[in-house]
């Protein structure tokens, strides 16, 4: 959910263990002196933490010891389990897989008895003010409150109106929380989008984008991290800024741009949306490019695959060689291919670019990505969530979080019990080592988490196939094939006042269904069909097209394309005798014109076949006009 204070030592210990902390003991140094108006606020939030503390001490249930003591016992011998080390027998894998299944069986059950006494204590928001204001304080400590407040009565009013505004507070701690513990810094980035936007202040999708946001990214532009370290993980800052980042989405949304799903995402999936690290100019690129090149990835009925598909269709696993002039690094990594971290990398941009939730999967010596669906988080390219981890997060600490969060009302008594913990000063549980430390209060959070996702037998979304999807560069084997019917009007082959045919590029007499190499495709939005050459497979396939030609002569031939890569030649031949070349230009995705050459064709009905040479890139065709010379 979000860590407590972090001690120097600790930070030390865990930057060293996981290689991913960006807190070092430096930046502890050079945290910033407080003033003496500072002290007295650091003093002011240590009282406030020590009156609620005991006050609600006192309130606590009375739990019976036996209970309380197999608990913390069955924690124990589940903590005390030893991994089997690199090279061990199968069989010792399977033993310890078969006693550790037991270890968290007997924890599980030994929570749920402890439940029954405390699940009137959960269930009761009388306390709520008083767990969230501690809960703040003691992630954000009041050490660290007290630096951002003594800047100025404009920071100490962010705070103040933070910890007056109930619905914020839990609004704000059932999204996780702000990163690195910096709630000053995250009010002021929300403070500073809503003033952008009037729509931000309303109730709605936007306004909790807007929090999702400045919680994940709390740092405006030119602010330096603070000192705390957060368990939620980000990139980095977005290129543009937290409000340009926001102003972007919210231009997308009311455009229609996004997914359909993205208005009913809450506070916490919006976090990891508009975290992106790569440019809104790329995002507005990549939902373009895809309308054009790809609607069909757009349109895709499996939500694990809506447009994520794009980075195995049209991302070559390749080392790559980057070029600048091929475009923005987007635009380079979909022209040059790259191996499993630009693909994930561009996989993650593909999500978010639609309003999607999307994260890093690390994995040892891999690079995946895991993704939102209405069926629940997914891992794309990569292996299972145990596997898998998020900066200090675990994977699988992720996915059970995910899991329970699907269930509000429940959910809300695994914070109270976390709130609890922060009240009385708790250890976290580990994010990273799976349900391992913290203190019972904590513990019992966590467990509360494993019986909601048991109880209701939530299956995770796993993806066919695993770490060759991330690490190949073959046909998945369910491309579809299937019968189509294209209307006629599409089929519809123009002449105009100046003898130029517009022949489109579905009115091929072969192949008339979709293939391994064709597919058919419904354009975007009420711009009929276009046809798709696709890069995957070796065997090359033959375009078609049967054309009445009124007059006998020479004709300049064009095609309206879209790739996005280089250095591609179609090779036409016309009435089964001329062959033609004609190179493909580098659209980066969105419709050109081929450059003209000039073929010979006679009175009547002429022949014309297309292939590219293999193997190849994608290409996506609207159509071809064959204009008269005179």
């Amino acid at each position: 959910m979000y860590a407590n204070y972090i001690t120097k030592t600790r930070l030390v210990i865990f930057a060293v263990l996981t290689g991913l902390c960006n807190i070092s003991t430096a930046q502890q140094d050079k945290a910033p002196a407080l003033t003496e108006q500072g002290k007295k606020i650091k003093v002011h939030y240590a009282q406030i933490l020590d009156s609620i503390q005991n006050e609600v001490s006192a309130k606590l249930p009375n739990l019976d010891n036996q209970k309380k003591a197999a608990f913390i016992d069955a924690r124990a011998r589940l903590a005390g389990l030893t991994t089997p080390g690199e090279g061990s027998a199968p069989e010792a894998y399977k033993a310890y897989e078969t006693i550790k299944a037991e270890a968290e069986r007997q924890s599980l059950t030994a929570a749920r008895a402890l439940f029954a006494d405390v699940d009137s204590l959960l269930a009761d928001s009388e306390l709520d003010s008083k767990f969230m204001k501690a809960a703040i304080i003691r992630h954000g400590t009041p050490r660290g409150l007290a630096e951002f407040a003594q800047q100025g009565d404009t920071e100490r009013a962010l705070l103040q109106e933070l910890f007056a505004d109930e619905e914020l507070m839990l609004q704000v701690l059932i999204a996780g929380g702000a990163n690195g513990g910096e709630y000053g810094e995250a009010m002021q980035t929300y403070a500073a989008i809503r003033a952008a936007s009037t729509r931000a202040c309303n109730p709605g999708i936007l306004q909790r984008l807007a929090l999702g946001t400045a919680l994940h990214q709390p740092w405006l532009e030119g602010k330096e991290k603070g000192g705390v370290y957060g368990i939620v993980y980000t990139d980095h800052q977005t290129p543009d800024g937290q409000v340009a980042r926001f102003l972007h989405y919210e231009k997308a949304y009311l455009a229609g741009e996004l997914d359909p799903a993205f208005k009913d995402m809450n506070a916490w999936e919006c976090r990891f949306i508009t975290s992106d690290p790569y440019s809104n100019q790329e995002l507005a690129w990549t939902r373009e490019m895809l309308r054009t090149y790809r609607p069909d990835h757009i349109a895709n009925d499996d939500q694990k695959w809506r447009y994520t598909r794009f980075v195995k269709s049209d991302v070559p696993y390749q080392t790559p060689k980057f070029d600048d002039a091929l475009g923005t690094r987007t635009q380079q990594i979909v022209a040059c291919g790259g191996k499993c971290g630009p693909r994930a990398f561009y996989g993650r941009t593909l999500t978010r670019a639609f309003g999607i939730p999307a994260r890093r999967s690390t994995q040892t010596g891999h690079a995946a990505m895991s993704r939102w669906t209405s069926s629940g988080w997914a891992i794309c390219f990569g292996a299972w969530w145990s596997s898998a981890w998020c900066g200090p997060q675990g994977g699988m600490d992720f996915l059970l979080d995910s899991q329970a969060r699907e269930h509000e009302n429940a959910y809300r008594q695994v914070l109270r019990a976390k709130w609890i913990g922060d009240v009385l000063g708790e250890e976290d549980v580990s994010i990273r080592q799976y349900g391992k430390g913290g203190g019972f209060w904590d513990g019992l959070a966590f467990y509360k988490k494993r019986a909601i996702v048991d109880d209701a037998r939530v299956e995770t979304v796993e993806l066919a196939g695993g770490m060759k999807l991330g690490e190949s560069d073959e046909l998945l084997g369910d491309e579809k094939s299937e019968a189509i019917k294209i209307p006629a009007e599409d089929k519809k082959i123009v002449v105009d006042r100046d003898g130029i045919i517009t022949v489109p590029a579905v009115a091929c007499t072969f192949p008339q269904n979709n293939t391994d190499k064709i597919a058919f495709l419904n354009s975007w939005g009420d711009e009929g069909m276009q046809l798709h050459y696709q890069r995957l497979g070796t065997r090359p396939e033959i375009l078609r097209y049967a054309v009445q030609v009124p007059v006998t002569g020479k004709y300049e031939i064009t095609a309206k394309v879209a790739t996005v890569s280089v250095q591609q030649t179609v090779i036409l031949r016309l009435n089964r005798r001329t062959l033609v070349n004609l190179t493909l230009p580098y659209t980066k995705g969105l419709w050109k014109q081929t450059d003209p050459q000039v073929i010979e064709l006679r009175a009547g009905s002429n022949s014309i076949m297309f292939t590219l040479r293999a193997p190849n890139r994608g290409v996506s065709i609207k159509e071809f006009q064959l204009k008269p010379m005179k």
